[in-house]
C-alpha cells in the first residue's frame, strides 16, 4: 500500500514574512517578478521578449525619434555598457537605427524602424491590456494613487523631481 502524502510542515498559508511583511521592497520585487513573467508570457516571440529594458526602449525610441541611448540608460536606470548591448541586440533585430547625431558626431541617435514601429504598436495594446487586467478589482481612485506614488518615487530616484 503506498504510503500517504503528508502535509507540508510550513504551509504557504500560513507561513509570516517576518520583517518583510512591512517591507515595500519586498513586495516590489515580488510584484516585478509576477508581472515580468506575466509580460513575458503575453509577449512570447516578439522581439522584445524576455529581459528588461527593451520595451522601454522601442517605446521611447518610436515616441521620441533622435533619442539618444545615454537618456533612455538614464531612464532605465543602465550603465552605458549595458545599453550598448542593448541597443546592439535591438539593431540585429532590425526596430532601431543608429545614426551620428547632426550637432555631435560622437552622439548618436536613435531612430525607429518599420519593424519596430509595427512592434511599438503591439506592444502598447499588450503592456495597457496587461495593466488593466493586472489592476482588476483595484478600485480607480486605488490605482490612481499608487500609480502617482511610483511615479513620484521613480522620479525622484532619477533626480527629475525638481
Amino acid at each position: 500500500m503506498p504510503a500517504k502524502k503528508k502535509a507540508p510542515p510550513h504551509p504557504v498559508e500560513t507561513v509570516g514574512l517576518d520583517v518583510l511583511e512591512d517591507t515595500l521592497s519586498f513586495y516590489i520585487r515580488s510584484i516585478n517578478i509576477a508581472l515580468s513573467r506575466d509580460l513575458d508570457h503575453r509577449l512570447e516571440g516578439l522581439d522584445v521578449a524576455r529581459g528588461t529594458g527593451k520595451i522601454t526602449t522601442l517605446l521611447l525610441v518610436d515616441s521620441h525619434p533622435g533619442i539618444r541611448p545615454s537618456v533612455i540608460a538614464q531612464l532605465i536606470l543602465r550603465d552605458r555598457s549595458a545599453m550598448g548591448r542593448l541597443v546592439d541586440q535591438m539593431i540585429d533585430h532590425d526596430l532601431v537605427t543608429r545614426r551620428n547625431a547632426p550637432d555631435d558626431g560622437r552622439a548618436q541617435e536613435l531612430h525607429i524602424t518599420e519593424k519596430g514601429a509595427d512592434l511599438a504598436r503591439k506592444v502598447r495594446e499588450i503592456a495597457t491590456k496587461q495593466s488593466s487586467d493586472f489592476f482588476a478589482g483595484v478600485p480607480e481612485e486605488d490605482q490612481e494613487r499608487l500609480l502617482d506614488i511610483l511615479r513620484r518615487v521613480y522620479r525622484r530616484t532619477l533626480g527629475l523631481d525638481q
